[in-house]
């Protein structure tokens, strides 16, 4: 089932926006965090998406503090950090949470249409990547062990 392109997010500079922005691209939603052992993921997803934007590829980071609390930050830290370190350019949202409650509709929907290990609809994790068509159907669910460049041919696919 694809997503819902009207589900409201919030800018990392707390703007309003929808899903419907990228609608027609190949998307890779990322829940992200400065203080993570991943973290350094963020170098490899900045230069896939360089490497893609011009084909039709977006990687949208999703902060999270729901793991070990390893994004503090407020989303100017954040903004700064992602830029000052990694040279961030692709989008950035507000923090998030990806489970639980008040876990954001559009990691509700990706963990139902692309359950984890052993069928958990929860994030185990930081850096947890979904991959979504230009339909918008969720097309793979990756760990954050996955680095960015071992997801490459399954993005080049989807932009086909």
């Amino acid at each position: 089932m694809s997503i819902d392109w009207k589900t409201p997010i919030k800018k990392i500079n707390l703007e309003e926006t929808t899903l419907e922005t990228y609608k027609g691209q190949v998307i890779m939603v990322v829940n992200v965090a400065s203080k993570c052992g991943f973290t350094p993921q963020y170098k490899e997803l900045e230069e896939i998406y360089k490497k893609y934007k011009d084909q039709g590829f977006v990687v949208l980071g999703f902060p999270c503090n729901q793991f070990g609390s390893q994004e503090s930050g407020d989303e100017k830290e954040i903004q700064s950090f992602c830029e000052l370190n990694f040279g961030v350019t692709f989008p950035l949202f507000a923090k998030v949470n990806v489970n639980g409650t008040t876990a954001h509709p559009l990691f509700n929907h990706l963990k139902k249409s692309l359950p984890g290990l052993l069928g958990s609809t929860s994030i185990k994790w930081n850096f947890t990547k979904f991959l979504i068509g230009k339909d918008g159907k969720p097309i793979a669910r990756y760990s954050p062990n996955t680095k960015p460049k071992d997801i490459e041919s399954d993005i080049v696919k989807a932009l086909k």
